[in-house]
């Protein structure tokens, strides 16, 4: 009886409304993206935007600071998306054009963000302690505006993943087949690496810049394990992390825990779980059953 009370009391309190809106709208939305990212083998690729996207809070905040204290907090999201979006093009430039390899550009852009961070919120008058919010996720202080930011985002990111979802797995499985077919490779190329700039932006209220990438990964990892095509993992995905989100939330109302560390945590418990589990049952069943042809495809 006091478990629903308790519930009750959560349910109807607005701050937490408004999180756990937000919660389902990214918990739904990152594992999208996540998918084509596991997909072309670029699972870091969010970490690496991530953190650029540190650099674009601090701006926000310089900008905030430079129009009024007031206003500080309230551009660093926009900032955040404007850093992502711009480190995500400079990235794809950088692997396109091959200059540098794709793991020396994440590179660049994980102590480059982290440090552009540091600096810029110091020239904002400000310290390293209010990037805290940001690198660890800070949930419980979204307002309506956050809300609609976010449910705009998440549009804009559902209609690239799933309205373009056949165009983008032809490129994600086989780039040069993409481009041999007539596809417009370059183009997407940087339409899912700025669709993946704004997940992380929408992300990092929730995770954190530091955690951003494991919503967007694990997930997608859980649903490999008991799934056999593109569309059901990334159906799967969205589900698994949409639960991970509101579970993990709930359990901060209850107990003072870190919303992203939590949900992550849930996360990854849930996929060694499942990864302990997944070679047992398989052992079980009868050789040349379907589950098992489909899965040795």
């Amino acid at each position: 009886m006091e478990f629903f009370d308790t519930l009750s009391t959560m349910l109807s309190s607005s701050l937490m409304q408004r999180a756990l809106i937000i919660a389902v709208l990214v918990g739904v939305a990152a594992p999208v993206i996540g998918t084509y990212l596991v997909q072309r083998r670029l699972a870091l690729l969010g970490d690496g935007i991530g953190h650029i996207a540190l650099t674009g809070v601090a701006m926000g905040w310089l900008a905030g600071a430079a129009a009024g204290s007031a206003s500080a907090d309230a551009l660093a999201v926009p900032g955040a998306v404007i850093a992502s979006v711009a480190g995500a093009l400079l990235i794809e430039f950088v692997r396109e054009r091959g200059r540098t390899s794709a793991d020396v550009a994440l590179a660049l852009l994980f102590y480059g963000g982290i440090a552009g961070g540091v600096l810029l919120i110091g020239l904002a008058g400000g310290t390293a302690a209010n990037l805290t919010g940001y690198l660890f996720g800070s949930i419980s202080t979204v307002d309506q505006a956050d809300v609609w930011l976010t449910a705009g985002l998440t549009a804009l990111i559902f209609g690239v993943g799933l309205g373009l979802r056949p165009v983008l797995f032809s490129l994600c499985y086989d780039e040069e087949f993409a481009r041999a077919s007539g596809l417009p490779a370059r183009a997407l190329n940087i339409l899912v690496a700025v669709t993946t700039a704004l997940t992380v932006s929408i992300s990092m209220r929730v995770v954190g810049v530091l955690l951003v990438s494991a919503l967007m990964i694990v997930p997608v990892a859980i649903a490999q394990l008991v799934t056999a095509s593109f569309r059901t993992t990334m159906g799967l995905a969205m589900a698994l992390g949409a639960t991970v989100c509101v579970v993990g939330l709930s359990i901060t109302y209850y107990h003072p825990l870190s919303p992203g560390a939590t949900i992550t945590a849930l996360a990854i418990a849930l996929y060694a779980a499942l990864a302990l589990i997944r070679p047992l049952t398989l052992r079980r069943r009868p050789a040349g059953s379907p589950l098992e042809t489909v899965n040795e495809r």
